[in-house]
């Protein structure tokens, strides 16, 4: 077992009632935890009055995060399986494995005495999990070890990490880890460049999030331009694709409100999640359409600009066989159950080889986080017939005036709508296109 200086630092001196790493992605907080401090606390308090827990964000990230890895080293004869109850029997201890993102998760422990708890990805957390805990760690021998990455600098974490409880508290930068590959580390930093995610996940650092969300984009987005091609330029003046090489294409759709517009985004992959293409995108705003659309833009309305769109993304991207047409899917605002089953009957009628379906409406940040990495690992592309979706992603900026959370500015003056409809088309794909990145 190969461990870094930083984790046998912390090895030496996690020797208080809280003991926390705080720092950048793949800095090794979690492997010293999974690899030795984990089963080091449950067996040395082996046989004492209290519960073991382990608190994530849910059960799936416990799972994916801690027990995974420490059954790689420990075989899953001493690391098991969540059970019905919440209960992974570890290292000869029965351990509850518990969300913590919502209180009503921990219910079952509320009023029960703890030992020991580790956890996962503890910025994330409900606060109010976290001052359960704090009332739960009743024991003379109880301890908390866990993990995070930082935040904005007004989160109720960083306000328990430098307060004066007992505790111990280690930061990391990438820098930290020496196993990693130095080009995964340079790749990684190029991602993050010029954004709010370089501070945090590179750096460490608990920074507020503010200005231009796609800094990398609205400096140059003439960087990210592309042109779909059937033959290539012996010569090209950018960045080229043939139709062939799109091997999917999806169709997002955000419906506006009072202050925002209709907003359509169709999205292409090639091969294997390698690149994103957005394809063709358009807002459709009323007070625009007065000329055309009088009475103003109905369902029915609607329904006959958005079908538009799609023959549009047809022609241009799909085969000349409908049947085998590389339209595959839309994804429309979830919000708006009314419009959202009128367009899909109007897709289906008119399109009926293209699966109509509600968005996930995966978390925002995590959306922004996806798209921002893409956009710095050279993977995502944008053609000319993008107007909206270019002024979308250049004009995005974090709103300063909330302190608590970080929060794309939504006040109408930025086109919101445009963003959601391109994030809908790649939000069930984050994973696949994180893990591509990754390997590039």
């Amino acid at each position: 077992m190969r461990l870094s200086r930083k984790q046998n630092e912390y090895i030496l001196n996690a020797t208080h009632r809280w003991n926390i790493k705080s720092g950048a992605v793949r800095s090794g907080k979690s492997y010293v935890d999974t690899a030795y401090i984990i089963p080091k606390r449950l067996r040395t308090l082996h046989g004492k009055p209290g519960l073991n827990v382990i608190l994530g964000v849910s059960r799936e990230t416990i799972e994916r995060n801690v027990l995974q890895p420490m059954r790689e080293i420990y075989t899953p004869n001493l690391v098991g399986e969540i059970n019905s109850r919440n209960i992974a029997h570890v290292c000869g201890e029965d351990v509850y494995c518990l969300g913590a993102e919502k209180i009503s998760q921990v219910a079952k422990i509320q009023g029960s005495s703890i030992k020991y708890a580790y956890g996962d990805e503890v910025a994330k957390w409900n606060q109010d999990v976290f001052n359960m805990l704090k009332s739960r760690l009743d024991k003379p021998y109880s301890c908390f070890d866990g993990s995070c990455n930082p935040e904005h600098p007004t989160h109720w974490l960083k306000a328990f990490l430098d307060s004066d409880v007992d505790i111990y508290l280690q930061k990391y930068t990438i820098f930290d880890n020496p196993f990693l590959d130095p080009m995964f580390v340079e790749n990684l930093c190029k991602e993050y460049e010029g954004t709010i995610y370089y501070d945090r996940l590179i750096l460490g650092l608990w920074k507020r999030a503010e200005g231009a969300i796609y800094r990398k984009f609205a400096d140059n987005p003439e960087a990210f331009k592309c042109d779909i091609v059937d033959q290539r330029s012996r010569v090209p003046k950018r960045k080229e694709f043939l139709r062939g090489d799109i091997t999917s294409i999806e169709i997002g759709l955000d419906f506006g409100g009072n202050q925002s517009g209709h907003a359509f985004v169709a999205r292409g992959y090639t091969d294997d999640y390698r690149e994103v293409i957005a394809l063709k995108s358009r807002r459709i705003m009323a007070k625009d359409c007065v000329k055309d659309y009088p009475q103003g833009i109905d369902s029915n309305v609607l329904d006959d600009l958005f079908c538009d769109f799609v023959q549009e993304v047809i022609e241009d991207y799909g085969m000349s066989n409908y049947e085998y047409s590389n339209a595959e899917s839309v994804f429309w605002d979830n919000a708006e159950t009314v419009l959202g089953n009128s367009i899909r009957n109007a897709v289906e009628k008119r399109f009926p080889f293209i699966a109509v379906r509600p968005a996930r409406k995966a978390r925002v940040n995590d959306r922004i986080n996806c798209t921002v990495r893409l956009m710095g690992a050279g993977r995502f592309y944008m053609t000319d017939d993008c107007e909206s979706l270019q002024t979308a992603f250049t004009e995005a900026v974090w709103d300063k005036n909330m302190t608590g959370i970080d929060e794309r500015l939504d006040d109408g003056s930025t086109d919101i709508d445009s963003l959601d409809a391109f994030e809908y088309t790649i939000e069930r794909d984050i994973k696949y296109l994180i893990e591509e990145v990754r390997n590039v």
